[in-house]
């Protein structure tokens, strides 16, 4: 029997292919046994440095019925909206927890919501694609897109942009649902179970595809205003080749920072179209950015910091290995990641020490959280909605304390042959 619940189950289970179905387990050779073979790290004692605790939590439905979706919590003038597997979608009063109106929509939801002025957009495992009122759950329209939704649809002025499994990237009317254009391209054999959240910019939707590629699309009618290969796919296998972008690119500025699996950490130019800088690391969790950082969880759920200029390594925190970490978020001089325990970990932005664990619940998270007016908000995969607080900083150290990270160092892939100094 397989653990589910072990974060190696979820892993593989992130990597089942959509297009195509593996014989036998040959890949994994130890599904056939109990033994997992990346067990998490074991949570160590220690005294923290900042206070955190739980503003309150509630309690809005099923969550995700322990599947991997992308259910992410939005929140939007005081007000933080979530959906659940079962169809049910709960708006709730930000600073309070307190239940505004509950809307049963009969979909199976997987992704979302988005939201925008009077608009919160869901999308379905069955490929619908509905549009509810953000004062009232009121719903506007319903359609039927091509496949399933794993990812948040994004709305960008008139226009919903949605990402569906199949690596189709299409545009809806905003206030119809009618079809304005649609973007593809074949996938890959193999792919992971996944899509990227298509993020806007100007009059473009950047959006991260199967097989590495990043592309920008035009809002008016879908072409692409350039394609660009973060990753090209590499390894003899099937399963070695997956270099899916399932993260949703972190924009600042005129820069999209985006990770692939099995692949790169890249800084992409978006005006010029050009990749700035390449570094080898696997990422599918996340990312997170502003000027001055860039914070990565990777594959191994080891948590990095970087350079945003150069992709030089800061330092990396391998204390929480294993544990199916969410991607960082930045909370004023600390970091806050998501476990799959339902704990918390709050984190120095200067040096990558653990400084504070929080427990939202006893679920899994595997949401990334958001950030807004001095909270952090959570949506457990049980169905538990949470806001948390701490201290926005903390003390700098020049030394690694014994929840301390250690320094960043790996191959430069930037093309110039030669290692990166520091860099990941």
């Amino acid at each position: 029997m397989i653990n589910k619940s072990s974060p190696a189950a979820r892993r593989a289970a992130a990597c089942i292919a959509c297009t195509v179905l593996l014989s036998g387990c040959s890949w994994l050779p130890w599904l056939g046994g109990e033994k997992d073979p990346t067990p998490p790290a074991k949570l160590i004692k220690f005294e923290p440095e900042t206070s955190a605790s739980v503003a309150w939590i509630q309690d809005i439905g099923k969550g995700t019925g322990e599947r991997r979706l992308q259910l992410v919590p939005a929140l939007h003038n005081g007000r933080l909206y979530a959906g659940d597997t079962t169809g049910r979608v709960t708006a709730v009063n930000a600073a309070d927890g307190r239940v505004l109106w509950e809307k049963e929509t009969g979909l199976r939801l997987s992704g979302g919501p988005g939201v925008a002025g009077g608009h919160l957009v869901l999308g379905s495992t069955d490929g619908d694609l509905i549009a509810l009122s953000s004062a009232d759950g009121r719903e506007l329209w319903r359609i039927r897109t091509v496949t399933e939704i794993l990812s948040v649809p994004t709305i960008g002025g008139d226009i919903v942009v949605v990402h569906t499994i199949d690596d189709s990237v299409l545009g809806y009317d905003l206030a119809t649902g009618e079809e304005r254009w649609r973007f593809s391209e074949p996938a890959p054999i193999l792919t992971l179970r996944g899509s990227s959240t298509p993020v806007i910019r100007g009059d473009g939707a950047i959006v991260g595809i199967s097989g590495g590629q990043l592309v920008n699309l035009a809002l008016t009618d879908g072409t692409p205003l350039w394609e660009i290969s973060v990753t090209r796919p590499r390894g003899r296998s099937e399963l070695e080749r997956i270099a899916d972008i399932d993260a949703t690119p972190a924009i600042v500025g005129n820069v999209a920072f985006v990770g692939t699996y099995n692949g790169d950490l890249a800084a992409v130019d978006i005006d010029n179209a050009t990749v700035i800088w390449r570094r080898e690391l696997s990422a599918h969790a996340g990312l997170s950015a502003d000027t001055e950082s860039l914070y990565i969880t990777d594959s191994d759920d080891n948590i990095w910091a970087a350079d945003p200029v150069t992709g030089a390594g800061r330092w990396k925190q391998e204390r929480l290995r294993y544990r199916d970490l969410t991607a960082p978020v930045i909370y004023g001089d600390l970091l806050a990641v998501g476990d799959f325990e339902g704990y918390i970990h709050w984190l120095a932005r200067s040096d990558g020490r653990i400084v504070a664990r929080t427990r939202a619940s006893k679920g899994a998270i595997t949401a990334t959280p958001v950030v807004s007016g001095g909270k952090l908000y959570v949506y457990v995969d049980n169905g538990k909605l949470a806001a948390l607080t701490a201290a926005r900083s903390v003390p700098r150290r020049s030394s690694s304390a014994k929840t301390g990270a250690v320094s960043a160092s790996a191959p430069d892939r930037d093309g110039d042959g030669e290692p990166a100094d520091q860099g990941i």
